[in-house]
């Protein structure tokens, strides 16, 4: 068993994982939330003192932090006897946390993978250039690190791992697609870190096609696809995190992943681009200063955690996996869908946040009571996806499947025992 949190970041992903965690703190403990900005830290405690999100009474308390310091971040890991520590800070400081944990015993989760500052969409697989680095250590040190653990990646890895385990004999092809059918209101924004957002886009968009790495221009291939309650919405071909670990540990030929844009993103983001204003390399200024263009973007743009109170509309974000079972083709969309109005009025978060967030701390109970607690390093398909989706069904994240037999929740534990049962029957006739 483990107990006590901290939480790294001050963001709308660090507000959900902060409700989750207080909602759930009879199996979590303290909850410790740091960041190199307290105030920040300070308004997402009284947020969930605002909510009533504390399941019972218990320490809930900010710290200002530069988790860059891994030995500051070692320093309040003991300091605050946090045995688990989510990571919902920038990428940037994935490794430092990472290092941190290692050397203190605490477990390790994240949502999305490590990046450098100077590099923009390296060459693949982007775990093997940083986090799997660290995969002996972790194993060395029997400390449990979970990456990618957010929705894309996190979910949708779970989503494939469960439906190849129970639906499949072989698959050919896995689509991760990530709709936004949600409007905030503004001329233009971002719905996570901008810096981050935009780093995503500028260059190469890898997908794994034939068993091999294929690089593609962004918004190079475009495809619609009518999605469950968003509708019919247009998509692009996008590199992302989760092919880079599930190419890897599902022995599937073809996984892609879409994401939707609107023509007025795409036409923003292409003026940007083309004037040099995402660039993450330095310029200097008539006036001798140095600056960042993609940092100056970051700073004009709303913050992301400003529009939750006027989001309004709904996401749909899961796998389409095509196979075969029985010797006959299959076709299963396993997915979500989340309201930005409900996702605000329970935690003050948009569902963009709200479905990065709630995997994390479900995450989190499962190494708090042992399940996920393995003592080493692993990418979300890698682990059991029966009770992570179980789980997130009671947490506010449902899991649906659509298939030849219709449209219907996802109830993996009552499944698991029908299989159980049915596979008996043929044993035993």
């Amino acid at each position: 068993m483990k107990r006590n949190i901290l939480i790294i970041g001050g963001g709308g992903v660090a507000r959900v994982v902060a409700h989750k965690c207080a909602q759930n703190n009879a199996v979590l403990g303290d909850i410790h939330i740091a960041s190199r900005t307290l105030a920040k830290c300070q308004a997402i405690i009284e947020s969930v003192h605002e909510k009533g999100s504390l399941q019972r009474a218990g320490t809930l308390q900010a710290h200002a932090l530069d988790a860059m310091d891994i030995e500051a971040t070692k320093f309040l890991i003991r300091a605050t006897r946090s045995q688990i520590v989510i990571n919902v800070g920038s990428p940037f400081l994935n490794m430092s946390v990472l290092a941190a944990c290692i050397e203190t015993g605490a477990a390790y989760l994240d949502t999305a993978i490590h990046e450098d500052p100077d590099k923009v969409c390296e060459a693949p697989p982007w775990y093997g250039n940083y986090e799997w680095k660290r995969r002996q250590a972790c194993k060395d040190a029997r400390v449990t690190a979970v990456l990618g653990v957010g929705f894309d990646p996190g979910v949708v890895n779970a989503y494939a791992r469960y439906a190849m385990d129970t639906h499949f004999d072989s698959v050919e092809s896995i689509d991760i697609i990530d709709i936004n059918a949600g409007s905030h209101g503004r001329y233009f924004a971002t719905n996570f870190d901008p810096e981050i957002n935009f780093r995503e886009f500028v260059s190469t968009a890898w997908s794994w096609e034939d068993n091999a790495w294929k690089a593609n221009a962004m918004f190079e291939h475009r495809k619609d696809w009518d999605m469950p309650v968003t509708g019919l919405s247009t998509t692009y071909l996008t590199g992302h995190d989760e092919l880079h670990s599930m190419s890897k540990n599902l022995g599937v030929p073809n996984i892609r992943f879409w994401m939707g844009f609107s023509d007025h993103y795409i036409n923003v983001f292409t003026v940007l681009k083309n004037l040099g204003l995402l660039s993450e390399q330095p310029v200097r200024t008539a006036r001798g200063q140095e600056i960042v263009p993609l940092e100056v973007i970051k700073a004009v743009l709303p913050d992301p955690a400003s529009l939750a109170p006027d989001y309004t509309g709904k996401t749909c974000i899961g796998d389409l996996i095509k196979g075969h079972k029985n010797g006959q083709p299959q076709e299963v969309l396993i997915y979500n869908v989340c309201d930005h109005k409900t996702c605000f009025e329970e935690v003050g978060s948009q569902a963009i946040s709200y479905t990065a967030g709630v995997p994390v701390v479900a995450a989190a109970m499962l190494i708090a009571d042992g399940t996920w607690d393995i003592g080493e390093m692993a990418n979300v398909e890698e682990l059991d996806p029966v009770p992570f989706i179980a789980l997130m069904n009671r947490m506010g994240l449902v899991t649906r499947i659509r298939d030849a037999q219709g449209d219907r929740v996802v109830e993996p534990e009552q499944e698991e025992v029908d299989t159980l049962a049915s596979s008996q029957l043929l044993q035993y006739g």
